[in-house]
């Protein structure tokens, strides 16, 4: 059977750029969305086992992006994995996070489930997301209010470009032999925010500033921004662990992967600057 790989999550950070390289190779890939729009998208809902069971036909790996919208992963995640098995999919590779132990909370739990229940696994766990600055939670505030927001302290965080988890995802997915393994993804430096917002600041030639808060004043940000209130407390409290140095370290897993180091902040941060420029509605 020749290789057909499904990308769940297929439109999100690191999904796309795993769909695109893979793409770029001459797999075979299907992109699995709730909303499918073009003619290589497959409907794939984590609730609805119907839209699991046609999404994972002909397919022999997997790219899993568990479901944001709901942290209980345990209950929602293994039996449409166990659909996956069912129609013959080999090789699986999740996209779980730095601060996850196998049998942890959230993607933790299907870490569990791979080690123990699947033949082909890898496990990916990148810590923050550099694209954080540039495209997610922190933009907005970079842009209205030259602030970064978070309850991280001065802790460092070894923060991680998406294209190079996508690049090591890939590399999973088609190594010849399953590693069987997980891997901390890390860049090359440990940063506190503040750090990451002078860096920002010298490169826009604007002053950002990170603003600390407690635990619970940034879990009620996360949930008036519309986050389930018990997905919003985990993440604030994920931050709460940074500020005591669980995230202050290094590792090689980029290279071992792939065979080339991790972007560095610098390098990001003058590839997406452009992101940071200020439109009219926001002078």
């Amino acid at each position: 059977m020749s290789t057909q790989i499904l990308v769940i999550g297929g439109k999100g950070k690191t999904g796309r750029l795993v769909g695109q390289d893979l793409l770029t190779r001459g797999v075979r890939t299907r992109i699995a969305t709730r909303s499918p729009t073009e003619g290589g998208d497959v409907a794939f809902d984590w609730q609805d086992p119907r839209s699991a069971d046609a999404a994972f036909d002909g397919v022999t790996s997997v790219y899993i992006v568990a479901p944001t919208n709901n942290s209980d992963h345990g209950t929602i995640v293994p039996p449409i994995l166990e659909i996956a098995r069912k129609r013959g999919v080999q090789r699986f590779v999740l996209l779980s996070a730095s601060s996850l132990e196998a049998g942890g909370p959230m993607m933790g739990q299907i870490h569990a489930y791979l080690r123990d229940e699947v033949p082909e696994w890898t496990v990916l766990r990148p810590t923050w997301f550099m694209q954080n600055f540039s495209e997610q939670q922190h933009l907005k505030t970079i842009l209205n209010e030259d602030a970064i927001y978070s309850a991280t302290g001065a802790g460092r965080v070894g923060f991680i470009d998406a294209a190079d988890i996508a690049k090591a995802a890939v590399s999973a997915l088609l190594a010849e032999t399953s590693w069987n393994r997980d891997f901390i993804l890390t860049g090359p430096e440990a940063l506190s925010y503040a750090d990451f917002a002078e860096k920002i600041s010298n490169a826009i030639d604007r002053k950002i500033k990170h603003v600390n808060l407690t635990t619970s004043e940034l879990a009620d940000r996360y949930a008036r921004g519309g986050l389930n209130a018990a997905y919003a407390k985990i993440l604030a409290e994920m931050d709460a662990r940074i500020s005591e140095g669980s995230e202050d370290r290094l590792s090689d897993g980029v290279f071992d992967l792939t065979g080339q180091p991790p972007t560095s902040a610098a390098e990001f941060i003058s590839a997406h600057k452009n992101a940071w420029g200020r439109k009219p509605e926001q002078i």
